[in-house]
């Protein structure tokens, strides 16, 4: 794909040089995200933030990355409050706002609203989560952060690791994203647990398995985990069911703590979660006695959106090779955020 004024709706897009290419740029944002340099290249440029759904990590990230350019967030953040709660379309709605904004970064809770509102706009649009459909940009940093994680202990890269993915698999987006985008990389075992009712959908599975990825499904959190080199879970998805007495038949069903870590995870296999963890009595899908685990990197996984939503809008907005000439030092004390 041609990245200069594309949208941003769904892995399916991407091809592995592409993702290589955002991977290559996010580690040139570091120095930026670190606050040891400023760059102003996105001076006098607006991103129009539209979350219609509760959200803290993507949308602050988003503002933050684009922050971070020299650019200036408005932001919309709730249905009740905008011209929609009185009817207006998703095709008004993109009309106008793509005429006061450069780039906008939209979550809406219906599947397939992102890209409706993306054929109506007249600027690029990032999809940051419809419904239980797609978050590519939260893969795109999820596999950021596997990269990483795995290099630090000695892996050469992404081809040939084995993650298992934990927890609500029907209706979790993030799971959804990675697994499309886990096709695109060689030799990637994915051990999927989950309740019979909470399962990964069937297309997905499938999609991986003609990409010729070795999939395992169980609804054993202990087996699941045993031989991997990531564990990622997700918290139940309670919005997306019919009833909170639904929702609460799951809570709390594969909850990772440092007891059944030592037991059965092999040593230095990696944390992850896409946030929020559920911490409320009764859930605690990764218990709070992970804090002090060197390999919980829920922390730098959230620290990586910040870089991969960085990359996304210098490459969108075609500035990647100015960034660096409109930057300078920092004036006030700082610290590495890494």
């Amino acid at each position: 794909m041609t990245f200069a004024g594309s949208h941003i709706l769904s892995i399916g897009q991407f091809e592995r040089e592409e993702i290589e290419r955002i991977f290559q740029v996010a580690d040139q944002m570091k120095p930026y995200a670190q606050r040891q340099r400023i760059t102003h290249v996105l001076d006098g440029a607006i991103l129009g933030s539209m979350f219609f759904e509760p959200s803290t990590r993507t949308r602050v990230s988003f503002g933050c990355a684009f922050n971070l350019l020299g650019g200036h967030v408005r932001e919309t953040t709730d249905i009740a409050s905008s011209a929609i709660a009185k009817g207006e379309s998703l095709y008004d709605t993109a009309r106008v706002l793509s005429g006061y904004s450069d780039v906008i970064a939209m979550r809406h809770p219906q599947s397939g609203s992102v890209s409706e509102f993306a054929s109506a706009s007249r600027v690029p649009v990032i999809n940051g989560g419809d419904g239980a459909n797609e978050h590519p940009s939260q893969a795109l940093l999820d596999l950021y952060t596997i990269k990483n994680e795995l290099i630090s202990r000695g892996h050469e890269g992404i081809d040939g690791f084995r993650i298992a993915l934990i927890g609500d698999l029907k209706f979790g987006r993030t799971v959804h994203s990675l697994c499309k985008l886990l096709t695109l990389f060689n030799n990637v075992t994915v051990h999927l647990v989950a309740p019979e009712e909470l399962k990964m959908p069937e297309d997905i599975v499938d999609q991986m398995r003609r990409a010729k990825l070795t999939v395992i499904e169980s609804d054993s959190l202990e087996q699941g985990i045993g031989k991997v080199d990531i564990t990622y879970s997700t918290r139940i998805q309670e919005e997306r069911f019919s009833s909170q007495e639904e929702a609460d038949l799951y809570r709390g069903r594969y909850r990772l703590n440092q007891a059944i870590y030592t037991r059965y995870c092999e040593p230095n296999t990696v944390i992850m979660h896409p946030l929020p963890r559920d911490s409320r009595e009764g859930a605690n899908e990764l218990d709070n006695d992970l804090n002090d685990n060197p390999n919980l990197a829920i922390f730098r996984q959230a620290d990586s959106g910040v870089l991969v939503r960085m990359a996304l809008f210098v490459l969108i907005l075609d500035v990647v090779d100015q960034v660096d000439e409109y930057s300078r030092k920092v004036r006030w004390y700082t610290k590495s955020r890494f």
